[in-house]
Formats: C-alpha cells, sequence, structure tokens
C-alpha cells in the first residue's frame, strides 16, 4: 500500500478543471512543473506536449494525449508576495481524450467522460506499453520502427489489421515513403516467405512506375520474386506480361487500351470480336471490302477508303511489293465523283460505274498476296479494321464516331505487343511481381496499370476463393489514380476512377485489397482516400494535400496535422485500425541493398575530383 500511494504521488500530475467533449484541462501540480521525475534510479520524462495522461473517475481509467499547454497566473498571489515564479502561475494541459483501460487492456473510443476535480498520472511503463500495444493475441507482430519521442519503444503492428486492410502511404519527394513502403512490404516477406501456404494463397503486385524496386534485392532477395521490366521505347520489348487468350479476347479489354467511349466505341469494339474473319480465306474477306467501298460510294471517304484499308493489310503481307502495286494502280486509274461514285480510267477514258472493270484487274493481284498468320493481337487489330470498314460503306455506323478509335488502334497495338504475350500456361511458384512501368510511353503507363488491376480484380471475383489473398501496390499512385487530370477526356477519366473505386470500395469481400504510395493526396479521388483503412504519413508541405488528408483521416488528432510540414526524413504518422492511438514513428532501416533506388543524388561527388 504504501508503494502504491508512493507511486501515485509521484506520477500525480494534477486535476481535470474543464470538460468540452473530448477535449479536456487539466491542471498542473506546481511541484511537477520540471522536465524530468526521478522513480526507482530511473528518470522519466514529466508531461508534455505529445505525452499521454491517466485520468482517473472511480475505477474507471480514461486515457488522454496532450495537445497543446498554457499558463495563467494564480489568483491567489495576485497583490501577494509570492517566493518564486513558479508559484505564480498554474501551468494548464490541454488534452484531447483517445480511450481508456478495461480487463482486455487499452481500447480506443470514449465510453464515459471525466469530472471536473478527477485526479491525473503519468503513465508508468507497462501501461505505457499497453497504450502502444496494437497487436492483438490472436495476431502475428511486425516490428516497423520506434516512437519518435521515446526511442526505446518499439512499434508493431498485427499483420491480420495492417494488411487485411487498403493502406495510403502519402509524403512529398525525398520524405521517405518509398522507404516506408519497402519497409513494410520486406517485414511481411521476411516473416512468411518460406511459408507454403503463404506462397498459395498470397499474391502481391507491385505497379512501379518509376523502376525503384527492380534492382536483384530490393524489398527481398531476388528468388522469391519475378520481375517485368516493360518497354514501349525499343522496336520489341524483352519482358513482356503474359496475359491469356481469353483475356485478350475479350471487349472491356481493348475498350481499356483503346480509351474507347461507352456509348459508341465499346459496342463497336464487341461487334468486331464477335465478328467470325475467316482467316485461312482472307483473300475472299479483303475482296469483299473493296467490292463494297465501290458499289456503296461514299463522297467522304471517296477512293482514299480503298488506300487506307489496302495500307492497314500491309503488315500482313510478306510479299508487301504486290500490295504497293495494287495502290499504285488505284491512284492511277480510280477516281471519286462528287456524289460519292466511282469512275476507272479505260484507255485513258472515264468509265462510270463499271465496278466490274476495276475487280477484274484489283482480284488477281489480291489473290497473290501472301498473308502471314497474324498473332493473337494483329488479329484482334484486323478484326476491328475489316469490321470498321464494313460498316461505314454499310452506314452501320458513324465515321466521326469510330475514326477517333481506329486512329489510336495502329500505334497502341504496337505498344502491346511490346508489353504483353498472350500465354495460357503460365506456370510459377513465385507470389510477388514487380511490374516496372519506368521505360513504357505516357500512353500506356496510363492504361497498363488499370488493364492489370482490372483483370486481377475481376480474376480473383470470378474465382471468389475465400482463403486467397491479392495485394495491389501503387507507387506514385497520383498517376493513374487522379481525379484533376487534363490529359485525358472526362468520359476515360470517370471509367478509370470507377474501376479502381469499385475494386477499393468492394474489393475486401473478395479478398483484394490495395497500397497506394503518392506525393500528391489532393489529386487522388476523394473517394479512394477515404476507404483507406490505414495510413503512413510523411511530410506533407501543399496545404491543399494536407486538407485532403484532414477531411478523410477523422481519427488523426490536431497536434498531428500540424506536424505534417516539419516532418524529418523517415519519420511519419501512423493512423489508423492497426493502431489504437496515432503516433509518431521513425520507420526502422532496412539493409542497403534492399533499399528502393530513390537515393537524391549528392552533386559534390560527382562534381569534385
Amino acid at each position: 500500500m504504501k508503494e502504491i500511494l508512493q507511486k501515485d504521488s509521484i506520477f500525480k500530475v494534477g486535476k481535470v478543471t474543464s470538460v468540452e467533449g473530448r477535449t479536456i484541462k487539466i491542471e498542473v501540480d506546481k511541484s511537477k512543473n520540471g522536465a524530468h521525475l526521478l522513480y526507482k534510479g530511473q528518470l522519466l520524462r514529466n508531461i508534455s506536449v505529445n505525452g499521454y495522461v491517466k485520468i482517473t473517475k472511480g475505477f474507471t481509467k480514461i486515457i488522454g494525449k496532450v495537445e497543446g499547454e498554457f499558463i495563467i497566473e494564480d489568483k491567489q498571489f495576485v497583490n501577494k508576495n509570492y517566493t518564486s515564479e513558479r508559484q505564480k502561475i498554474k501551468r494548464i494541459l490541454q488534452v484531447s481524450l483517445l480511450g481508456f483501460f478495461s480487463n482486455k487492456g487499452f481500447e480506443r473510443g470514449i465510453k464515459e467522460l471525466p469530472l471536473i476535480n478527477n485526479e491525473c498520472f503519468l503513465l508508468d511503463l507497462d501501461e505505457f506499453e499497453d497504450v502502444h500495444n496494437f497487436v492483438k493475441k490472436e495476431d502475428d507482430p511486425l516490428t516497423l520502427g520506434t516512437l519518435t519521442h521515446e526511442n526505446n519503444q518499439e512499434i508493431k503492428v498485427g499483420v491480420n489489421e495492417l494488411f487485411a486492410s487498403h493502406i495510403g502511404i502519402f509524403g512529398n519527394t525525398g520524405s521517405g515513403k518509398s522507404y516506408t513502403l519497402a519497409k513494410i512490404y520486406r517485414e511481411l516477406f521476411l516473416k512468411y516467405i518460406d511459408e507454403k501456404k503463404f506462397k498459395e494463397n498470397a499474391e502481391f503486385f507491385f505497379i512501379d512506375f518509376n523502376g525503384e524496386y527492380i534492382n536483384e534485392n530490393v524489398i527481398i532477395d531476388r528468388a522469391f520474386k519475378d520481375i517485368y521490366c516493360l518497354n514501349t521505347r525499343k522496336d520489341s520489348g524483352e519482358d513482356k506480361i503474359p496475359i491469356g487468350k481469353k483475356e485478350i479476347n475479350n471487349p472491356e479489354f481493348w475498350s481499356v487500351v483503346l480509351e474507347a467511349t461507352e456509348k459508341t466505341q465499346k459496342p463497336f469494339i464487341e461487334r468486331a470480336l464477335r465478328k467470325n474473319l475467316d482467316f485461312k480465306n482472307i483473300h475472299n474477306e479483303v475482296k469483299l471490302i473493296i467490292k463494297e467501298i465501290l458499289s456503296k460510294g461514299d463522297k467522304d471517304l471517296g477512293v482514299k477508303a480503298i488506300f487506307n484499308f489496302l495500307w492497314e493489310l500491309y503488315p500482313l503481307v510478306s510479299n508487301q511489293g504486290n500490295i504497293l502495286d495494287i495502290i499504285t494502280w488505284c491512284e492511277s486509274n480510280l477516281g471519286t465523283l462528287n456524289n460519292g461514285n466511282f469512275y476507272v480510267l479505260n484507255n485513258g477514258i472515264k468509265d462510270y460505274d463499271n465496278i466490274n472493270l476495276a475487280l477484274d484487274y484489283i482480284n488477281p493481284l489480291i489473290n497473290g498476296l501472301k498473308f502471314i498468320k497474324p498473332s493473337g493481337i494483329e488479329e484482334i487489330r484486323i478484326k476491328i479494321i475489316y469490321n470498321y470498314y464494313l460498316e461505314i460503306v454499310r452506314g452501320h455506323s458513324n465515321r466521326e464516331h469510330i475514326s477517333p478509335l481506329i486512329k489510336r488502334l495502329g500505334k497502341r497495338v504496337k505498344d502491346v505487343n511490346k508489353v504483353i504475350e498472350i500465354n495460357d500456361n503460365i506456370e510459377t511458384t513465385k507470389n510477388i511481381t514487380i511490374i516496372s512501368l519506368r521505360d513504357v510511353n505516357i500512353e500506356i503507363r496510363k492504361i497498363l496499370p488499370l488493364l492489370i488491376c482490372k483483370q486481377l480484380y475481376e480474376k480473383k471475383k470470378e474465382l471468389n476463393e475465400k482463403e486467397k489473398f491479392l495485394n495491389i501496390i501503387i507507387d506514385e499512385a497520383h498517376n493513374i489514380l487522379s481525379s484533376v487530370s487534363q490529359r485525358e477526356s472526362e468520359t476515360w477519366k470517370d471509367y478509370r476512377l470507377e474501376t479502381f473505386e469499385e475494386i477499393i470500395k468492394e474489393g475486401r469481400k473478395f479478398g483484394t485489397f490495395l497500397t497506394i504510395a503518392s506525393q500528391r493526396p489532393s489529386d487522388i479521388s476523394a473517394t479512394i482516400i477515404s476507404q483507406l483503412h490505414n495510413f503512413f504519413l510523411h511530410r506533407l508541405i501543399n496545404n491543399n494535400d494536407i486538407k485532403a488528408v484532414e477531411r478523410t483521416v477523422s481519427y488523426l488528432d490536431k497536434l498531428s496535422f500540424e506536424s505534417l510540414p516539419i516532418l524529418p526524413t523517415g519519420t511519419c504518422i501512423l493512423a489508423g485500425l492497426s493502431a489504437q492511438v496515432p503516433v509518431m514513428i521513425d520507420i526502422g532501416k532496412i539493409k542497403k541493398e534492399a533499399e528502393p533506388d530513390n537515393k537524391t543524388m549528392l552533386l559534390i561527388e560527382n562534381w569534385k575530383d
């Protein structure tokens, strides 16, 4: 009993003087205004801003965090002599209530408020550790770092609480967000990488825009992961993402690749892919199109329609000189009247509407063309081209609506061929995949992550295997999750955002979770940020970014928000479902070879001999 009374007298801070909702004020005992206390030979930090206080209300212990302090003059000393400055003032703490102690330990949330004059105490070591114990008994712990203001206090989180959730990692460039991303996933992989069930039941896909995670041992050793360094700058990409035949023939796939509009271009793609084009008798199909163009006539298309169609076939022909002969003959001998009808030069004289005369010359040349069997992706391109000309000359489609898609088709198919391969028989024992988009052009950088994420999610939904876990990690996520981008149409932007919003809103039901890291949370869709469960907040200087976080992270205290612009590199605020209380932590170190490749260059090392 004596020891308890002695402890209480040392740990007692003061008493409650004001209760205003979750915010209370505490008057500090004048003997407790020093920086430290001595207890059992140990030097303890006294109560201060960012510290914790325990308020006793009967048998209830309520926990609060000190967010500010100020002083007022002690009225009992007004016009009286006092022996020291300490006696003249009262020190007042402004405290925000966080939770309470129960039989289960510390619990977040407020069941009851303190009363005026309730006594307040410092937390002892066991209580302090309990407040910062974020790991449930049935969960596995991961050590992420140490508490910034108490370097001896390790911060551990539970695997279930952190990874069975959507995670947001935000911070300005150079603040350490990529390092934090590498740290949390490295700790996870090191813990489970040798577990057979982990390899069978968990998949991780890293979308890496800047090539920060492609070095051999970044995050985890090379033996445990597949790395795809995609490239559209070369004529032929060395690494390609494998896609099955079923997916490659999916209209949704090509609607994404070609940025098809919902009401006109997407239905056209669906019709084109349903078309059963006979590639064994491709000569007859080509002759049919040319005959249709000559017989229907179109004053807008004119003879150019034949030239354009033949040029689309040029890559599919081995004897390309023959197709050039057809084009040359058509340029020299075919013309278009104002009403769209054709004429043929017959011995230098215009012969009107004599289609057979033209076909008698063109068809034998077409029969002599040697077509190369197209690849799966090239086959899709030809189907779309064929259907375009067939529908346009027959009046089934509006050329103005479909032609923008056709203009994108050639380059997009060429780029897709560089980064995708059709492969139904993929066998791998590696469940960690890094996809680098550093050397991919801006159009494919925008499309491919959406395509990959959409197909991963759709496949996961279709299988609906409850024990299977899918985690998609997107670094520099503002590249594809921006809600303010001006580089694309509103229709395409809506489609892109709706796809990711569906994943983040509904993915939990199907075992699919997102981790997004970004420099600009203000650019990212508010719907996406609002659905994140756990946040690692590094230094944010831009006021719009801070406000974007403030609007969505309701459980972050005022002091933490005010700290965001001044956080040092490597320090972040952890807040969310995995942490009982928001804490400022110094992220733990990882091996140098496991660090992401994003170091700021040291100029003087390169400028001095």
